[in-house]
């Protein structure tokens, strides 16, 4: 098989691809030492062929991929796609459409929750994957054979996964709720981060006003600092260092320097008062323009209600051979007990008709819960 290192060679490959109606995918990238994933093959397939690209070779165009990718006419097929989404989103501003994730439709299927390529290949198809290769530095050029045929197995092996897992959602009838979720993963939204949002992705809980417009500052400080030099979020502050920052709000770069979560001397660093000037813009913000912060949710009542929703949750998953992660979250079930209109998945779409509705008579007592013969069985009350 002929590594594609050409423009000329990926436009004639994306022809002979864009005539099939589904195409399998996968990229192989890095990051650990970027802000951004660093594209370094592309491997697609269809019922006739698979081919490679190299990403990184000098002087291709990769227009002809993103135009594939956005070729209404042709399903593309990934295995948890969001990544391959995210880095074809930064490249191209384009969002590969329609899609459809195996490990989603797995998940919909009760494959279990997240579950990986290599096991749901072998669960499928009785092939075993060789994993190798899985953690090999991709941009290291040239390619070895080995590599080429690692990247290859996974589009090939990834035709006769999308096969049986369609076959079953269409005999289940749950294609449906694939698209669903396809809808959400492929929407801009999804990957139009901004650094204002960046602290949303920090587990730092803050309790005062204060503390949140000091935390939504710096985080969207740091976000802005990585994506411009193009560095992992860490390697600018670390996630604790945010939320010490956070909470103790320094005005001053002698208050900075007393903070045990930063290396010694980083307030003399050049960035010292860059953080200085974030925490000060936090504290200056308008506490009515903040989000609101939600409110513990540890009475008594409300995590007995949640533990019952669990409960709940499991039973509807292995009743319905559906994984409970793709059903509702822990965060989903604590903001079912705290409202009925509550802002979460499980409350729309088939999620609400699976395991939604039940849940929120289970809250009011209209629905009971008991063990029958060793399992736990629902009980309407009316």
């Amino acid at each position: 098989m002929d590594l594609i290192s050409t423009t000329s060679d990926l436009a004639a490959a994306c022809d002979r691809l864009a005539q099939h109606k589904v195409i399998t995918v996968d990229t192989e990238f890095l990051r650990e030492t970027t802000y951004y994933p660093l594209l370094c093959v592309v491997q697609m397939a269809s019922a006739d062929e698979a081919v490679v690209v190299d990403a990184l070779a000098p002087g291709i165009d990769l227009k002809p991929f993103f135009e594939l990718m956005s070729n209404e006419a042709v399903l593309k097929v990934f295995h948890a796609a969001r990544q391959d989404i995210e880095i074809v989103w930064h490249l191209s501003g384009t969002i590969p459409h329609p899609i459809f994730d195996t490990q989603v439709a797995a998940m919909v299927l009760g494959y279990g929750d997240s579950i990986a390529y290599d096991q749901l290949v072998d669960r499928v198809t009785g092939h075993r994957p060789d994993k190798t290769h899985r953690f090999t530095d991709w941009s290291r050029r040239p390619l070895s054979e080995e590599q080429l045929h690692y990247a290859v197995s996974d589009v090939t092996h990834l035709r006769e996964v999308f096969a049986a897992l369609d076959a079953d959602l269409r005999k289940r009838d749950r294609s449906d709720w694939v698209s669903e979720e396809m809808e959400i993963l492929t929407s801009p939204k999804t990957y139009d981060f901004h650094p204002e949002r960046a602290w949303e992705r920090l587990k730092t809980r803050v309790r005062k006003p204060r503390e949140l417009a000091v935390l939504i500052e710096v985080a969207a400080w740091r976000e802005q600092e990585a994506q411009s030099r193009d560095v992992p979020r860490a390697r600018v502050l670390k996630d604790d260092a945010v939320g010490d920052i956070a909470t103790h709000a320094p005005t001053s770069l002698e208050k900075l320097g007393t903070l045990r979560s930063l290396p010694k001397g980083f307030e003399r660093s050049k960035w010292g008062a860059d953080i200085i000037a974030a925490v000060q813009r936090g504290l200056a913000r308008d506490p009515a323009t903040l989000p609101k912060l939600e409110k513990p949710r540890n009475n008594s009542n409300g995590a007995a209600t949640v533990e019952l929703l669990k409960v709940l949750l499991r039973m509807t998953s292995e009743r319905h051979g559906v994984a409970s992660k793709v059903i509702a979250t822990v965060d989903d079930l604590e903001q079912i007990a705290a409202s009925d209109q509550a802002e979460v998945g499980a409350l729309h779409g088939w999620r609400r008709e699976l395991f939604g509705e039940a849940a929120l008579k289970l809250k009011h007592g209209q629905l009971a819960l008991a063990i029958d013969k060793g399992r736990v069985v629902r009980v309407d009350r009316g």
